[in-house]
């Protein structure tokens, strides 16, 4: 099971980002995804998810109708568009994943697979 998040950047307060995860080894069908977060001094947060039991989309509150994630099983590539951009997004920002990963696909704890990482900075 393979990661690589890129995307990453830095960005004006009220701006957006589109971060990528190119995956291989795994299939979706089977395999909850997410995007987790750390900031500086900050244990890692769930951003968003989906699930492998129902393929349910899940957000942090802190992030709701600001980013969306998606993912192209075709292409084995995530996607997290980050809109509205606030200055507490600041962090550093992995795509994981876990095989059979249901509901609790926002806790980081849950997740055996990690890419990288990519920062974001968020300018006010």
């Amino acid at each position: 099971v393979q990661l690589q998040a890129s995307g990453g950047g830095l960005a004006q307060a009220g701006g957006s980002l589109r971060l990528s995860c190119a995956t291989s080894g795994f299939t979706y069908d089977y395999y909850g995804v997410g995007w987790i977060r750390q900031a500086p001094g900050k244990e890692r947060e769930g951003v968003s998810c989906i699930s492998a039991t129902d393929y349910t989309t899940y957000y942090a509150d802190s992030v709701k109708d600001r980013f969306t994630m998606s993912a192209d099983s075709a292409k084995k590539m995530l996607y997290l568009q980050m809109d509205n951009l606030k200055p507490e997004d600041t962090a550093v920002y992995y795509c994981a994943t876990a095989p059979y990963l249901g509901n609790r696909c926002l806790d980081p704890h849950e997740y055996d697979s990690w890419g990288q990482g990519t920062q974001v900075t968020v300018s006010s």
